[in-house]
């Protein structure tokens, strides 16, 4: 899998080679480069910092790179990501508030980032809680903050199962019934159809893509037949109301059977 060119015309394996073995005056020198070609710290971030994290990950899932190239590239990536996102541009407020969660991996909380960063960048407030949080302690960040969009970023497919079953007790309590809830990431990228079936409102395939589909769909709802919450009451309902209206359109051959 190789990588493609940036914006400004900077290839981005220059980037990965040094970032592997954790140089970290080449890698500054490479963002300082592509900054000075009118590259913004937008596209720095969505077309080089994260594709080459998720290439990082890839090359080390099928054993190209050692842990310890996985960790220096992880690491340095993270704090190159940490100095570009203070060079975005800002919007003014639009009133909207954003809460967001990530998996537990080291590069989920990176993508988690950007997500966040993007989506202050264009006026959102902007609420990131990391990985790792309990289910009862996301209501009470929910029940405090009032989000309008709840985004949980992910990577990895070891957590979508905590993801829907995220998504099914918020559905269930319903303390804050006008929020929208949207996957992002890549897992949800990789497996087509993915997050609409675990009852997600939105979808997203990355950070910068996600700030585009929530402008575009303020309002949109997942359909009550995407929700998983009480799914076996709907069919056993549905079911019972075929009975009924079967036995109703042909009750004299109900007698004869009785």
């Amino acid at each position: 899998m190789s990588l493609c060119k940036t914006a400004g015309n900077l290839s981005s394996e220059a980037y990965l080679t040094p970032l592997l073995a954790g140089e970290r005056d080449v890698c500054r020198k490479f963002i300082e480069a592509a900054f000075d070609r009118g590259t913004s710290a937008a596209d720095l971030l969505s077309n080089l910092i994260w594709p080459v994290m998720e290439h990082v990950q890839m090359l080390y899932r099928e054993d190209h790179i050692s842990i310890s190239s996985l960790n220096l590239a992880t690491r340095l990536n993270r704090s190159i990501a940490d100095q570009v996102c203070a060079k975005l541009s800002r919007k003014p407020a639009n009133d909207r508030k954003v809460l967001l969660f990530c998996g537990d991996d080291e590069p989920e909380e990176l993508g988690g980032q950007i997500c966040a960063d993007l989506f202050e960048s264009e006026g959102y407030t902007v609420r990131f809680a990391g990985g790792g949080v309990p289910e009862d302690e996301v209501l009470k960040l929910v029940g405090e903050f009032r989000p309008d969009l709840l985004v949980m970023f992910g990577t990895l497919p070891s957590g979508v199962p905590a993801v829907r079953k995220l998504i099914d007790y918020l559905r269930e309590v319903n303390s804050c019934p006008d929020m929208q809830m949207m996957c992002c990431g890549g897992i949800y990228r990789r497996a087509e159809g993915l997050a609409e079936e675990i009852g997600a409102d939105l979808y997203a395939p990355d950070a910068a893509s996600a700030v585009t589909v929530a402008g575009e769909h303020p309002t949109r709802k997942a359909t009550v037949d995407q929700q998983t919450v009480g799914r076996t009451h709907r069919i056993r309902k549905a079911a019972a109301r075929k009975a009924d209206a079967a036995k109703n359109a042909n009750p004299d051959a109900i007698a004869e059977v009785a």
